[in-house]
């Protein structure tokens, strides 16, 4: 059980506060609320390059991580299809310094051209030899916009081509950082060894003068039902011929979301489970193989991917999982196969929570969905998940109707 007070601040500002004066550490986990999805179809990749831009200085402060070393704290962030997540620890007598630090970069970067240029040659790097110049790298590029033939998921996090973040002007800098890095557009969470009173006095302090801003209405593209599935081919060389099969899933506060992905563990999870042990033990159509749910806020892909061995088909590898697949549709699952992706669902959750950081950053995902309180139902929704509820998701979205397939053959 995860404690917790929260408030909000008169310019918007979500804060969640949890005191564990067990350890020495204070956490400040500041999440704003925008990712990939909330950019433009020509202009994209910019909420990754604010992750890196964020670092580049603020308005009263040239150098972010030289303050917070000297004060021996830590930070890092990332970003996703959803949500922009930044996140430092620092001793629990130098919380202050976390605040300072934090409120300064949402009240305005720097915008100083220098740094622009440095983190746009990082963030094409990062594009090139990630996605573009490694194996398989490309995967993420191909099947999203397969997949995806509306919403803005459609494109990865890094952005659609390289040519969006080379082509950034300081104008589309400023108006994404003005848009979407709002007070009220954002949710803090401070936890360790901290005070209720502590955190809401520095929180007036530092952020309260920050003014709310017009916060931009969200109306995303909805992805049409797909009616048939899709399929596409790609050659490159890679060392093996690899497939990637994509169906469409309800979104991550969805009630169904635990159902989906006990499903992909009872497929992929461990080396007894059915897709390990049927085709890269017992037939070797595999070399690996994996199946995970996306857990995107909006409706996102339950997928099955994996590299097949040598002299085998792309197409007997479809239809070695697509007949294992079946077999879930009409028998459903094995209570012993349910329970022992449960007991290993819920042990991954305690321990995980043995890190205040994770406390923080999983309180702050939760606030998105409403109700901050959801970290402590989440074990309860895995063990109510029943036998029958994962025979019936498999049998709403394992059609094939509702399938993209990446065919990813190898030219070597």
């Amino acid at each position: 059980m995860i404690s917790f007070s929260e408030f909000t601040l008169d310019n918007g500002l979500q804060v969640i506060v949890h005191e564990d004066p067990s350890v020495q550490i204070a956490v400040l986990n500041i999440l704003y609320n925008v990712g990939s999805r909330d950019e433009r179809p020509d202009k994209t990749g910019f909420a990754h390059l604010f992750e890196h831009l964020m670092f580049g200085g603020s308005k009263n402060i040239p150098n972010y991580d030289e303050p917070l070393q000297r004060v021996g704290g830590e930070n890092n962030a990332f970003t996703n299809t959803d949500i922009t997540n930044y996140y430092l620890t620092v001793p629990a007598a130098n919380l202050e310094t976390g605040f300072w630090l934090e409120s300064d970069r949402m009240l305005s970067l720097s915008f100083d051209p220098q740094v622009l240029e440095v983190q746009r040659k990082v963030v094409v790097e990062e594009f090139k030899q990630r996605y573009l110049n490694q194996p398989y790298g490309d995967v993420w590029l191909k099947l999203r916009p397969l997949a995806y033939q509306k919403h803005p998921y459609q494109w990865a996090t890094i952005g659609k081509e390289v040519s969006h973040i080379e082509n950034a002007t300081m104008e589309d800098v400023r108006e994404f950082f003005f848009t979407h890095y709002l007070p009220n557009n954002a949710i803090l969470v401070v936890a360790g060894n901290v005070t209720v009173d502590q955190v809401r006095q520095l929180a007036d302090k530092w952020f309260g003068p920050i003014p709310s801003g017009k916060l931009p209405s969200r109306n995303l593209p909805l992805e049409p039902k797909q009616t048939q599935k899709r399929t596409n081919t790609v050659k490159a060389q890679v060392p093996a011929d690899a497939l990637y099969m994509s169906w469409h899933m309800p979104g991550r506060f969805h009630p169904d979301y635990y159902v989906y992905d006990l499903l992909s563990d009872i497929l992929s999870r461990g080396k007894s489970s059915r897709l390990y042990n049927e085709l890269v033990k017992r037939k070797e159509i595999f070399t690996s193989i994996s199946s995970f749910v996306m857990g995107t806020l909006d409706p996102g892909m339950f997928v099955v991917s994996g590299r097949l061995n040598q002299g085998i088909e792309l197409k007997r590898a479809e239809d070695e999982i697509n007949a294992l697949l079946r077999n879930i549709l009409s028998e459903g699952v094995l209570e012993e196969e349910l329970l022992k992706v449960k007991n290993q669902a819920l042990s991954t959750l305690a321990f995980g929570e043995v890190e205040v950081m994770n406390r923080a950053m999983n309180l702050a995902f939760a606030k998105l969905s409403g109700d901050a309180n959801l970290v402590n139902i989440e074990m309860e929704k895995i063990e109510q998940v029943s036998s029958a509820d994962v025979k019936r998701v498999a049998n709403e979205i394992l059609i094939d109707s509702n399938l993209s397939t990446l065919y990813y053959q190898s030219n070597s």
